[in-house]
């Protein structure tokens, strides 16, 4: 019977009701964001009365969850750091070096003189002046150093290797111990630059590891990547050395174990300092901005326990001794102590005003970096372009909606109007999903919504082509409704797990704004599937009660395809397969002769993006720029039917720079330098570095995801069909590959990576197309046990053709909106899904059908071929 529980509906309704109370407050951006501020600025003890009013504009009684908006729509700046953990080697290693000199001093008598040997890697070289042949004793006691990992994965290891190399012992760090040094350091790191963009006060940072080494930093709101780095690469690395004497020169002879550091603010003047610091900066709990006795700006200080200890036993043991303060590498003051200084406090003086003083004690109390950091890419996004981007993201998602109800109800008139409300209701449940995960919003995010509006309806398109084909055999409108739902269910499971796959193995393998297109996605595959299973159905009930139709779905509709067609699509298979392996040979041809136009994702280089009134000229723009000595420059002019007369855009691309992982910022400002000259009124709307190491490792990680995805599914359809069904899959799936790859060569449009989150979501589409013939072909197998395989292909997909049709239509109509309104920069994007929807609708009747001919099918079901492996093949819907 056609009927839902009370249970059920209520637990349906109130899915949906919770779905859409948690996306309302995206409706209301900027009053919820005013109030989450000023909710935060409470918190961190602000007085309530002096923001009462951003308090007000929002209930407290209503979700304020947000989904945040990704720096290529509101504009800031991104990073992607590499932490130089080999630093940290060599600093713990010379910090070794007074208690070996102690514990090999006080063993004199048995060892004699010793001398510290100079290095080029992170490692001791102690050699023995008188007594050599004692080196082994020596080293026995320089192990009675060593202390255990503080790992749980190298549990009992020792922390330090000592090992004798003639006469001289030699001691590094262990493996386990550069281990866990590694991971200290990247945690370290990662918590101090998150201390120090907090200190900036910046809404919604993300800063996050990324693989064993990498920091992720993408601040929204900040003017720009060198604005950033200068507020995350200054290392306020502070320490406290013993002085060993002045120089005059930076080549002056230090000796081993020392090192020669200017002064800061002594022009000419060199101190000579021992390298391992008594205290350093790590042991400090505090730094305030103060003032010395004289009046003058400084900074107070003051140690943990330890750190105190330390420094009050060495200005007892040294009194009249200098003692320096070395901030980064310079020193800037070396008093001489007159007196023992307990309780761990002190002040550091020097030629500071007020705003140095203010900004050095921000990142002393922040913390020192453990090590250097390499920028391997860097982009710049200005919140113009940000705000351009929503306003087409916007306008071209609100046309892409409205074209699809349109369609929809004027296919399946009232029953296209239940598909209407279950499609607004699923657009409501991803933003609500979104909001709640706390996810982040990017343009390709919004394109990802835009494809699952076109794609939201296959599933009820589905279930409304199996109720016009019940209508015909069922007995009743109720039992035609009831056979429709239950026999599209298959299909629709396993058409949206393959997508699902594809956008799990996006979101794994990709970053940035291609994990927010994989995200929005994979969401709007689960609601779409909810919507159409669930709610679609209970509207349906709902209707069918009150009304009690003697049929459905049997009016006059808009039809692409009429509903009983008989077209042989194996009459003429070798044309269809030449013509497919004539495009595959000219794809394959282009790609070899002309390659692809990768863009900096994958080339390395720093691409900036221009606006002017002032038309652009090629030629004017690359002579101003010809003497900067930057290589091989690009300039591309960007056209666009969005555009206004006074918006002339261009797209400069400067190669990578030899040695550097990204432009650096001075070229970056000789570049704009150069332009504002010939073009005064030119602004800079965005920049984008990639280094060389990483566009090298996202060609590698592109192919490995698109691999990965066509293996996974080959999987996933041998386990639900046959290894036949998976083949033919699979080969219609790098047709299709192929062929996107060979336009996007012959054209020579920019490939990045966001084309290869294209790339896969051809792959899913492709395969939802493919999956829902051999589903029905699946089901027709086992109805015709002894019609010929090639009358059943043919059967199967005249019988899916209009579905087929329908959500080629419907997304296509979402992404033509998407790729007229939503702007240049991602109609690469758009052009290489669109393209997909094309060869993935062409494969799927013609290559994948026509193999699976070929290889021929295992004719007998009624029995599980657990062999096979078929276990789950008989599974009926």
């Amino acid at each position: 019977m056609l009927q839902i529980d009370l249970w059920k509906r209520i637990c349906i309704w109130a899915v949906v009701a919770l779905g859409v109370l948690l996306a309302v407050p995206n409706g209301f951006y900027g009053r919820v964001e005013a109030h989450n501020d000023a909710l935060k600025s409470v918190e961190q003890g602000v007085d309530p009365s002096q923001v009462q009013d951003a308090l007000d504009s929002w209930p407290d009684w209503m979700p304020n969850g947000l989904v945040n908006l990704g720096l290529d729509l509101r504009g800031g700046a991104h990073l992607l750091a590499e932490v130089k953990v080999e630093d940290v080697y060599q600093s713990r290693i010379e910090g070794m070096w007074p208690a070996v000199r102690d514990l090999l001093r006080n063993a004199r008598d048995e060892v004699g003189t010793i001398r510290l040997e100079p290095t080029t890697g992170p490692e001791l070289v102690v050699r023995l002046n008188q007594r050599p042949e004692q080196v082994a004793r020596a080293a026995e006691l320089v192990r009675t150093l060593a202390s255990p990992v503080a790992s749980l994965t190298s549990a009992g290891a020792s922390d330090i290797d000592v090992t004798t190399r003639g006469g001289s012992i030699v001691v590094r760090l262990s493996e386990a111990e550069q281990r866990a040094t590694d991971e200290r350091t990247v945690r370290q790191s990662l918590e101090i630059i998150r201390r120090r963009i907090d200190e900036v006060g910046t809404r919604e940072p993300t800063i996050q590891r990324q693989g064993s080494d990498r920091i992720l930093i993408q601040v929204p709101g900040i003017g720009s990547a060198t604005e950033l780095k200068d507020i995350i690469g200054t290392t306020a690395q502070l320490t406290f050395q013993p002085v060993v004497g002045r120089a005059s020169s930076a080549d002056e002879r230090a000796g081993a174990g020392n090192e020669v550091l200017p002064s800061l603010n002594e022009p000419g003047v060199f101190y000579v300092l021992e390298r391992a610091p008594v205290v350093t900066g790590d042991e400090l709990v505090d730094a305030q901005p103060d003032f010395d006795q004289n009046g003058r700006p400084a900074v107070s200080f003051r140690f943990n326990p330890t750190g105190a200890r330390a420094f009050g036993d060495y200005t007892a043991a040294n009194i009249g001794s200098p003692f320096a303060i070395v901030l980064d590498d310079e020193v800037i003051s070396a008093p001489t102590i007159q007196s023992h200084i307990p309780g761990g406090s002190g002040i550091i003086t020097g030629n500071f005003n007020v705003e140095e003083s203010t900004n050095l004690a921000v990142l002393l109390r922040a913390g020192a970096l453990p090590a250097g950091l390499d920028f391997l890419e860097e982009r710049t996004i200005g919140p113009e372009l940000g705000a351009d981007s929503i306003e087409a993201g916007k306008i071209a998602s609100i046309v892409a909606f409205v074209l699809v109800l349109v369609y929809m109800f004027a296919s399946y008139g009232l029953f296209g109007l239940f598909a209407n409300i279950a499609l607004i209701i699923n657009v409501a449940l991803v933003f609500g999903l979104l909001s709640l995960i706390g996810a982040t919003l990017t343009l390709p995010g919004i394109a990802g919504i835009v494809l699952t509006i076109g794609m939201a309806v296959d599933a009820n398109v589905l279930i409304f082509e199996r109720i016009r084909e019940e209508m015909k055999t069922a007995k009743g409108a109720a039992r035609a409704i009831e056979r429709g739902y239950e026999k599209a269910l298959s299909a629709i499971v396993d058409a949206n797990i393959t997508t699902l796959i594809t956008a799990v193995i996006l979101f794994a393998m990709g970053s940035g704004p291609v994990r927010g297109f994989a995200i929005t996605l994979g969401l709007g595959i689960l609601t779409s599937v909810f919507t159409a299973i669930f709610v679609t159905r209970l509207i349906t009930v709902m209707w069918f009660e009150r009304k009690r139709p003697k049929t459905v779905l049997q009016g006059r509709y808009l039809k692409l395809v009429k509903q009983d067609t008989k077209v042989n699509f194996f009459r003429r298979w070798k044309l269809s397969i030449g013509v497919s392996a004539l495009l595959i040979v000219v794809a394959c041809v282009s790609f070899f002769a002309q390659g692809l136009n990768f863009g900096i994702d994958f080339k390395g280089g720093t691409t900036i993006r221009t606006q002017s009134a002032q038309p652009v000229d090629i030629g004017e723009y690359r002579g101003a720029m010809q003497d900067l000595g930057l290589g091989d420059i690009s300039i591309t002019e960007v056209f666009d039917p969005t555009f206004g007369p006074d918006q002339n855009v261009s797209m400069i691309r400067v190669q990578a720079q030899n040695e550097v992982e990204s432009v650096t910022p001075e070229t970056i400002a000789a570049v704009e330098a150069a332009l504002k000259v010939v073009v005064p009124d030119i602004e800079f709307k965005s920049v984008e570095s990639v280094g060389p190491k990483v566009s090298g490792e996202l060609i590698t990680t592109a192919a490995i995801a698109v691999m990965l995805a066509m293996g996974a599914v080959l999987v996933y359809i041998w386990l639900r069909f046959e290894w036949q069904f998976a083949v033919g899959a699979v080969v219609a799936l790098v047709h299709d590959v192929i062929l996107t790859i060979g336009v996007f060569s012959e054209v020579q449009l920019q490939f990045d990576l966001a084309t290869i989150a294209a790339l896969l979501t051809i792959v899913g589409y492709s395969l939802n197309d493919t999956v829902i013939v051999f589903d029905r072909v699946r089901e027709n197998l086992r109805k015709y046990k002894t019609m010929p395989l090639a009358d059943v292909l043919n059967l199967s997909i005249n019988e899916t053709l209009s579905r087929t049709f329908m959500t080629s239509f419907t997304t296509m109509l979402a992404l033509l909106a998407l790729y007229f309104l939503g702007g240049d920069v991602i109609r690469g994007f758009v052009f290489a899904m669109m393209w997909g929807i094309v060869v993935g609708t062409y494969s799927s009747i013609f290559v994948a059908s026509t193999f699976l001919l070929w290889l021929g099918v295992k004719r007998d079901w009624s029995k599980p071929d657990g062999n096979a492996g078929t276990q789950f093949a008989n599974v009926d819907a």
